[in-house]
Parts: structure tokens; C-alpha cells; sequence
């Protein structure tokens, strides 16, 4: 191949249009130059941006493709604006002192009905709403003693509940959000219900060979839970975010003349198991979270698309039960991904630092996570360096191409943990596959583009660095099917299908074409390199 074919893209200048016109066989067809030419322009202006500032930053990052964000909890996406608004509808109170919402009735000093204050915000009432959105988020949040960043966050959670099920109009915030920053995939966190299977777990007990993790007592555990109907809560967990869908594609009025932008915002689930409480009711509710993936993995073989594609372990993972029980829950997941090998696994996993735990509690919580719980994606993954061996981590996680959903702010103001003390550069340099997440932009009051504009000044990100971003969300996503990618997390060549033409065209060969009708992942990887094509030919 000619010098000029293997130049960087920023280096690439009109000139590649007559040597591409000689040697078409190395260097592609000229609509390949067009766009390496529109790339490297788009580049050059994104230089120009970070030179200016912040400010210009951002404006260049709102429309840039950015694919998925994968790391979303539903509940901590939404505005505290509207958990108000909807309280007000819900005919709930709120606590003026505690600034929370509570059930009727509304009497006493302190109880108001939250409908005074939704629907009419005057100069009254203005200082009790802003302080409502600061109880509900980190806006104005400075630390003292006694209660932390860490505190604050998590204990948000808890004053903006006890309304009615809003969930498909949640949905629709953060798509339209998303949709407004040129996200084009979203994997939302949520917790359906699971009363019948955590009764059934306490009906059972748990047993000393359950707490040494003996495989044999797992399968006794999970054969009783399934013979006394732990199933009877699949179809209504899978129906629970379908119900979200119907009402936030009706709201965005999808499928009509007047559909909203959000409508092209693809939404799959990750069904939440919580952490924090008794054994029996972890592994009851983490056996009905893989019984529904499974039965949404069995249900596209039928041609339906859509619902939870994955499990978490969610709340803080410094909390007593959590930390205890760490490696017991780890065990867990692994005895139950040997039984449901299909059924996707992303954890929580290293969401801790110096001082927030013994430093014991530092040293395998990722390795755990990856080699006994077999995760294939990390959210967070902050404390890798304190790990046993991390050197030897991180090279398996590149090797076994782990993700880590990395998640700035929610680091910083949950954990102190930002810059350089970050381990963000420490995963790109051991070629772990990395992409950005917000985890909770609702109560952090920020979205996808802050964490690219946060990661680009901060870590001093080239342009080609931010497409790597994007592609790797995009690359570890869970959409059935197989890559657009000869290789895993090589963003250079394509399948082979889909080779010597323009990636993301209009027009794809007719071979290409069939490999993209097979596979949802490589569909929504194809259009991302179609809204490159779109961003860059701006510039």
C-alpha cells in the first residue's frame, strides 16, 4: 500500500483524490476519500473547538454520534422537575421538612399536597422548589461533616418515592434526551417486580450448605423456588417494560407523520437485582431476572425484539449486606450463568476507593466480578488498581475483551475519584475496551455530551479517541447477533460481507445487506457509521 493510503486522517488533503484516482485498488473508491477527507475536516475542527474552550467543546460534541449509553439507571435518569410534576398528579404530599414526598393525607405543619407546588410555581413557593430539585439531585450539594457526596446521592432515591407507575413517560425523557445528543441506543436499568419470588425464598430459608455456595445446594435452592412458582413473575416482568414501550412510543407518537426524533432512540432493559438484603431473596430475585432474560432470549427466535437483554447487581457496593456478601452473590452468578449461559451479564463491580471500605475490600471485587460471576461488561471498575495483581487484570480484560462502562461525574461526586486519579487512561493504555455512561444523569443534572466534553478536556482526547468511545459502546452492547467487526474491538475492517464499500452507505451490497438483516448489532453499528458520514460532512 502507497504512503498516502496509510497517512492519519487529519493528514489527508485534497491531493488523495488524484492519488486514490491511480490506485483504487489500494486506496478504495473515491466516495472513500470523500469520507476520510470529511473526517479528517470534522477532526480539525474539533481541535479548533478545544482550543477555544469549554463552551466551543460542548457545541461541537451535542450532535456528535456518540451510539449507546449503556450504563443507565431509569430512576436516577429522570429530572427531579418531573418527579415533582408527577407527584403533584399523583395526589402525593410533600415534607417540607425533609424534603421528600409522602401519602396523603396532607395534614400537619410540614405536609403540603404537592399539587400546590407543580402546577403553580410563584415567588412564594420558588425557594421550597428549589430546594425539592437540590433534595432530589447533587445540584448545590456541597459536602460536611458527616454526609458526603456519597451520601447525598444514594439517599436521593429514596425522597422522590412512592409515586404511581410514570415509567413509559420516564422512558420518554431520557430518549428524547438522548435523541437531542445523537444517541441512538440506550440499555435502562429497572427493577420490575419480584414480591412473589423474595416470599417464596423466605418460605424456604437459607440453609449453611447455601452459605458455603455448594453447586449441589444452589440446585436444590433454585429447583424448590421453581417448583413452588418463581416463574409465575416472568410474564409479568417482561410485560412491565413493555407497557414503558407502548406509552413512550405513543407519547412520542412513533409510527406517525408527526413521530418525535426520540422514536429512533433503540431502548433494551437490564433487569436490576438489589444487593443489599438477605440472601435468599438475592438469589430468588437474580434466578427470576435470568428465567425473564431467557424467556425474552427465546421469544426473538419468534421474531419479537425488545425487553430486558441483561442482569445487574444494583445499590451501593460498599453497604454492609453488599460487601459481606460479595463473593456469596458472585458464586450466585456464577452457578446461574452455567445453567442460563445466554442470558448477558453486567456488574457493578469496583464502584469503591480508599477509605470508603477497609482496603481488604478493595482487592477482588472486579476479578470476582469477571472470573467467577463471568460479567462481560464493568460499570465503574474505579478501584482496578487497588486489585490483587491489577497488572494481571487489566491484561485479561483486554485479552477476554471486558468492557468498562466508565462514568466520570457519577466517580466524582459519588466517590472523590476524578483526573488523574481516575483509572479512565490507566484501562485505554492496557487496551481495555472502554465507553462512557452517565449511570444517574437525573440526579448528577448532566447527560452523555458532559461526559464526552468532561473526557475530552480532560483527558485530551483526539477525535479519533472519541470515535473509539462511541464504537466500543456500540461493540459491547447487548443486541443479539454478531459484529459489524472482523475482529473484537478492531474498528478497521469489517466483516467480510461488508468490505470495499462505504461503511454506513445508503446502498449497501446486496451480500452486506443480508449480514445486516441477521444481525440487530451489526444493523445499529452500520448506522452509527452512517451518522459519522452525516456529522462529518458538515465540516
Amino acid at each position: 500500500m502507497s504512503r498516502a493510503c496509510r497517512l492519519p486522517a487529519r493528514l489527508i488533503v485534497a491531493a488523495a483524490f488524484a492519488t486514490c484516482a491511480l490506485q483504487a485498488v489500494a486506496c478504495g473508491q473515491m466516495a472513500s476519500s470523500s469520507t476520510q477527507l470529511d473526517e479528517a475536516r470534522a477532526a480539525h475542527a474539533y481541535e479548533a473547538a478545544v482550543r477555544e474552550g469549554p463552551p466551543a467543546v460542548r457545541a461541537f460534541l451535542t450532535d456528535f454520534p456518540k451510539g449507546a449509553d449503556l450504563h443507565v439507571h431509569l430512576s436516577g435518569a429522570v429530572y427531579a422537575e418531573t418527579f415533582i410534576r408527577d407527584a403533584g398528579e399523583d395526589g402525593l404530599c410533600l415534607d417540607t421538612v425533609a424534603l421528600s414526598f409522602a401519602k396523603p393525607p396532607c395534614t400537619g405543619s410540614r405536609l403540603i399536597p404537592a399539587k400546590d407546588l407543580s402546577g403553580n410555581i410563584s415567588t412564594a413557593n420558588q425557594a421550597l422548589y428549589d430546594k425539592l430539585i437540590d433534595s432530589f439531585s447533587m445540584r448545590s450539594f456541597v459536602p460536611s461533616p458527616g454526609w458526603s457526596g456519597h451520601d447525598q446521592f444514594f439517599a436521593t432515591f429514596a425522597r422522590f418515592g412512592g409515586m404511581k407507575n410514570h415509567t413509559g413517560e420516564w422512558v420518554d425523557e431520557v430518549a428524547t434526551r438522548a435523541a437531542a445528543q445523537n444517541e441512538q441506543y440506550l440499555e435502562l436499568m429497572e427493577t420490575p417486580p419480584f414480591s412473589h419470588a423474595a416470599q417464596i425464598a423466605y418460605q424456604i430459608g437459607w440453609s449453611p450448605e447455601l452459605e458455603r455456595a455448594e453447586p449441589a445446594a444452589f440446585a436444590h435452592f433454585r429447583q424448590q423456588l421453581l417448583d413452588r412458582g418463581v416463574r409465575d413473575e416472568v410474564s409479568a416482568d417482561r410485560e412491565d417494560v413493555r407497557r414503558a414501550e407502548e406509552e413512550r412510543r405513543r407519547l412520542e407518537g412513533c409510527g406517525s407523520a408527526q413521530a418525535a426524533p426520540a422514536c429512533q432512540v433503540e431502548i433494551r432493559y437490564i433487569y436490576q437485582v438489589l444487593r443489599g438484603h438477605a440472601p435468599q431473596q438475592v438469589f430468588a430475585q437474580t434466578l427470576l431476572g435470568f428465567e425473564t432474560v431467557e424467556a425474552e432470549i427465546d421469544a426473538a427466535k419468534t421474531g419479537e425484539s425488545g425487553g430486558f437483554v441483561g442482569i445487574n447487581f444494583v445499590m451501593p457496593e460498599d453497604g454492609f449486606i453488599a460487601m459481606r456478601d460479595y463473593t456469596l452473590q458472585m458464586k450466585m452468578l456464577g452457578y446461574l450463568h452455567s445453567i442460563y449461559p445466554k442470558v448477558h451479564i453486567t456488574l457493578h463491580a469496583g464502584e469503591l476507593t480508599m477509605g470508603l471500605v477497609p482496603p481488604a475490600g478493595l482487592r477482588f471485587h472486579i476479578r470476582q466480578a469477571v472470573k467467577i460471576a463471568h460479567a462481560e461488561r464493568i460499570g465503574h471498575g474505579v478501584d482496578v488498581t487497588y486489585e490483587d495483581n491489577a497488572d494481571g487484570l487489566l491484561r485479561e480484560m483486554a485479552e477476554g475483551h471486558v468492557m468498562v462502562e466508565i462514568c466520570l461525574t457519577s466517580n466524582d461526586v459519588i466517590l472523590g475519584v476524578s483526573g488523574a486519579q481516575h483509572p479512565f487512561p490507566i484501562y485505554r493504555a492496557a487496551h481495555v475496551p472502554v465507553a462512557l455512561s452517565t449511570d444517574d444523569e437525573g440526579v448528577s443534572r448532566i447527560d452523555l455530551t458532559h461526559e464526552y466534553e468532561r473526557a475530552a478536556l480532560d483527558y485530551h482526547l483526539s477525535y479519533e479517541d472519541l470515535k473509539q468511545l462511541a464504537r466500543t459502546g456500540m461493540e459491547h452492547d447487548f443486541l443479539p447477533g454478531d459484529s459489524l467487526w472482523a475482529e473484537p474491538d478492531e474498528f478497521g475492517v469489517p466483516v467480510a460481507a461488508c468490505r470495499r464499500q462505504a461503511l454506513g452507505g445508503d446502498h449497501p451490497s446486496t451480500g452486506c445487506e443480508t449480514f445486516l438483516n441477521s444481525s440487530e448489532k451489526a444493523a445499529a453499528q452500520w448506522e452509527l457509521e452512517r451518522r459519522f458520514r452525516v456529522f462529518e460532512a458538515k465540516f
